[in-house]
């Protein structure tokens, strides 16, 4: 159940066209804009879980390759019900983004959560897009 909402989710979001959502105009000195959250779980099953070091190595070989320009890691404390209604909770970390333009790059977040759901035996990656207006 959490991973089909988690896809729900992220296939709407991705398929929505978030160009339609973003601001018509933005004040002066600030461009049209999204931000991307990837929030990643850091339970596998029994075993002691996606360590710091672990995370880091995945930062380095696939967020940083394909967002260069930057990027916010958060540490969390993720929480869900499952299809069982037991509620459970992990740690975890939520990278944040900022892509410029109102379109574009999704090809890079898709293949950065099948790569974390391989790698770590994650059943979902939730990713969401938001309009914005910024600047740097």
């Amino acid at each position: 159940m959490r991973i089909a909402l988690a896809l729900l989710l992220a296939g709407a979001t991705l398929l929505c066209g978030c160009a339609s959502l973003a601001p018509a105009t933005c004040p002066a000195g600030l461009s049209p804009g999204r931000t991307a959250q990837l929030f990643f779980g850091r339970d596998i099953g029994d075993q002691v879980g996606v360590s710091d070091a672990d995370f880091a190595r995945f930062v380095d070989e696939e967020l940083t390759p394909r967002f260069p320009d930057g990027l916010t890691i958060l540490d969390a404390a993720g929480q869900w019900r499952g299809a069982d209604g037991v509620v459970g909770r992990e740690p975890s970390k939520v990278v944040v983004l900022a892509l410029p333009g109102r379109t574009g790059g999704e090809d890079k977040l898709d293949a950065v959560r099948r790569a974390y759901e391989t790698r770590f035996s994650q059943e979902a990656v939730l990713v969401t897009v938001q309009p914005v207006c910024m600047g740097f």
